[in-house]
């Protein structure tokens, strides 16, 4: 039976909703192992391996991993591939920095983003900003995947048993070191986990407006936050609010889009939304095409309106 060896995305304390995802995908290209790599994160290891359907946890804790630098992780993974015979990501911005790596020390093809596994090395994945729909095949002896966590449902994180496995560190390749992080917080859910995301795009003119007129509706539907790259572009909110092909895909039960036009970039990393709401005072804007609930509005009068029913 095939070995597939899944990267756990976490923070050295607790487990990120991604890898469960790439877990479901992993799963059905064979027997699933997990690499858990950092730094004090023996919780992190034990955590993986009560995800169901895990045979096996690596575990690999040394100060180099601590921050997932990739010229120290990616000498890890391949040290490992020996034994497996698919390296699997979550998409994210770890996952892409890492994956590629892999891929070219092992001299394969990475297949990226994949929507869908239909055969042991066959894969749909989107391209052209998800207006088609690719299937691909990769005739590489060994696989390198990343994940679109939008596509794959999420494995049980409690249910499994798996063994954990401490496994030789290959240490710090001293190619680069981990300077500081400027990691933006906020009491709102993550944009890539929220169940409700509301947006805002250029329209709301700057970013006094767009605060003033998207985070009251935001909290009191207990919402994330985010922009379009117009938005973000113009410097009304920062780069982490991005949702689209450049920025975060994401897939909510309902997303709220006030001021997006519903450009292709936009329209990538949020079509996959179970219900989308949209406010625009455009109605040929292109969002209608895809709103499950439209109105057309001047938001600057329907926003408040809607924010002071709530």
């Amino acid at each position: 039976m095939s070995k597939t060896l899944v990267w756990v995305e976490h923070d050295n304390a607790s487990i990120k909703d991604a890898t469960l995802s790439a877990v479901s995908a992993a799963s059905q290209l064979g027997e699933v192992h997990l690499l858990v790599a950092g730094s004090d994160c023996a919780a992190v290891a034990d955590a993986a391996a009560g995800i169901a359907g895990v045979g096996k946890v690596h575990l690999a804790d040394d100060a180099a991993y601590a921050n997932a630098l990739v010229e120290n992780v990616a000498p890890l993974i391949v040290s490992l591939m020996d034994s497996h015979d698919a390296f699997v990501a979550p998409a994210t911005s770890n996952g892409k920095n890492i994956a590629p790596r892999v891929a070219a020390l092992l001299d394969v093809a990475q297949v990226s983003e994949i929507l869908s596994v239909e055969g042991p090395k066959t894969f749909t994945r989107p391209t052209y900003a998800g207006n088609a729909i690719a299937v691909v095949e990769s005739s590489d002896a060994k696989l390198v995947v990343t994940v679109r966590g939008t596509a794959f449902a999420k494995a049980e994180a409690t249910g499994g048993s798996a063994s954990i496995e401490a496994i030789t560190s290959t240490g710090d390749a001293g190619l680069s070191s981990f300077v500081s992080a400027e990691i933006a917080k906020s009491e709102r859910p993550e944009l890539t986990a929220a169940k409700i995301i509301v947006s805002g795009g250029r329209a709301l003119r700057d970013g006094d407006t767009f605060e003033a007129m998207i985070f009251p509706l935001a909290d009191k539907l207990g919402a994330a936050v985010g922009a379009s790259r117009a938005a973000v572009d113009a410097g009304y909110v920062p780069n982490d609010y991005q949702v689209g092909q450049t920025g975060k895909i994401v897939a909510p039960e309902v997303y709220v889009a006030i001021g997006i036009s519903g450009a292709i970039q936009h329209l990538a990393g949020m079509k996959d939304s179970k219900t989308i709401v949209a406010i625009n005072k455009d109605e040929d804007a292109p969002i209608f095409q895809i709103a499950d609930i439209g109105l057309i509005a001047d938001l600057f009068n329907a926003v408040p309106e809607l924010t002071g029913k709530l």
